[in-house]
């Protein structure tokens, strides 16, 4: 991606790079797996990170990769590298939300949830559907009434 990154930023278009774990790419990664446990796939990462940031990208997406591997890549290039799943060593941190917020019953392993949403959620759907069925909702500060 060097190419199209450096292509892009000479036309003053900003791009951030995105390395190790690429959604778009999981089925020719063989899955959502961790990305850089091998010897080869790890220098393949760190030369990609490299090459991003030479090629004038403001800063790199590092994605599932062995915290080691996101280490060595923050220590390698001078634009900043946004972890998600890789390092708290990272310069910052994503973590798509609905994740973080407790939305789905699967979460990724290196999401931590931040709330329980869907908890929250569910508990009150079911105290607005007993009000609606023991007719307390609406109450009335919800209804209209007639102008005197």
């Amino acid at each position: 991606m060097a190419e199209t990154v450096a292509f892009l930023t000479r036309r003053g278009i900003p791009v951030m790079g995105h390395i190790g774990l690429t959604p778009q790419a999981v089925n020719a990664l063989g899955g959502y797996g961790a990305r850089g446990r091998g010897n080869s796939e790890y220098a393949k990462i760190i030369g990609d990170a490299r090459a991003v940031a030479e090629a004038g990208a403001f800063a790199i997406v590092a994605e599932g990769v062995v915290e080691t591997l996101a280490n060595e890549i923050v220590a390698a290039v001078s634009c900043p590298v946004v972890g998600i799943g890789a390092s708290s060593q990272c310069d910052g941190q994503v973590l798509v939300t609905e994740d973080m917020l407790g939305l789905f019953e699967r979460t990724p392993r290196f999401v931590k949830k931040f709330d329980d949403m869907a908890g929250r959620i569910s508990a009150a759907v079911e105290t607005y559907a007993g009000q609606v069925r023991d007719r307390s909702f609406p109450g009335g500060e919800q209804v209209y009434k007639p102008k005197d």
